[in-house]
């Protein structure tokens, strides 16, 4: 297994709370999976698509709101194939949500199979188009791989194997955020590593007397769907921070700190 860190989709700078960190543009934290049996991608960020024509398949008041670069070169696509492989290579994406700076890839990698909770499916077939759920994002029709329900354990929390990957790779799903919320987890060399998806958007919020950021707090908790279990999954990912820190790195989908820590220790 070899692990990248990818930021697919810079977003407007916020400052820290505290000194010591500077200013930095919001990211969208993706993982690529090196494995034996092809390309693992978790999350897409914002695809060529979104790029091209924004207002054709994002929601111009979300353009707005969080002033996305729309930079090809940041694409998950364009960065695969920066690292030497071809769209095709992708075999698996998985998805924490179907919010638009999630999936907005997913066009770019029509071939791989994409698992996310059905829930979520559910939710984002539902409701869009909605400024969360965008249809030009699966209307290529994914190979989707849906999930109904928890068939594993993982650190004390409810976990999914998802199908066609190996023992290294768990979903662990967190609700409050969207209907179908789920955590990414990838084992490499003595660690796992948690993709919390928007289940915490600051990497303060995991400290024992948690601090939420005053511009991203606005967004988590404008778009939650349920306020009482997201409270219960960020409570649960501070446990799991506390108690397992050997052995599970924890980070968030937005925070550029801790993209920049993740990317720098490679």
């Amino acid at each position: 297994m070899r692990l990248h860190h990818l930021n697919c989709g810079s977003m407007r700078p916020i400052a820290p709370t505290r000194h010591g960190l500077p200013t930095a543009p919001v990211v969208n934290h993706c993982l690529l999976a090196e494995t034996d049996d092809g390309l693992v991608l978790v999350e897409t960020g914002l695809g060529l698509d979104d790029v091209r024509d924004p207002s054709g398949s994002l929601d111009d008041g979300w353009v707005a709101m969080v002033e996305p670069a729309l930079a090809a070169e940041e694409t998950a696509v364009r960065q695969v194939e920066g690292l030497g492989f071809a769209p095709a290579d992708v075999r698996h994406v998985i998805v924490t949500h179907l919010d638009v700076d999630h999936c907005g890839g997913l066009p770019d990698f029509p071939e791989a199979a994409v698992h996310v909770l059905a829930a979520e499916l559910d939710a984002a077939l539902r409701e869009a188009p909605s400024r969360r759920y965008r249809p030009a994002h699966w209307a290529h029709g994914p190979q989707w791989t849906t999930y109904e329900a928890a068939n594993d354990r993982w650190f004390g929390l409810d976990a999914i194997q998802p199908k066609g990957l190996s023992e290294a790779f768990k979903l662990v799903p967190l609700a409050g955020h969207s209907a179908g919320h789920t955590g990414v987890a990838v084992h490499d060399g003595d660690r796992w590593f948690l993709h919390c998806g928007d289940a915490y958007y600051y990497h303060r919020e995991l400290d024992e007397n948690p601090e939420p950021h005053p511009v991203l707090d606005v967004v988590q908790t404008g778009s939650e769907v349920d306020h009482g279990d997201r409270v219960g999954t960020q409570s649960a990912l501070r446990t799991l921070a506390r108690d397992h820190a050997a052995e599970v790195t924890l980070f968030s989908a937005h925070d550029p700190w801790e993209f920049a820590r993740l990317k720098n220790a490679l």
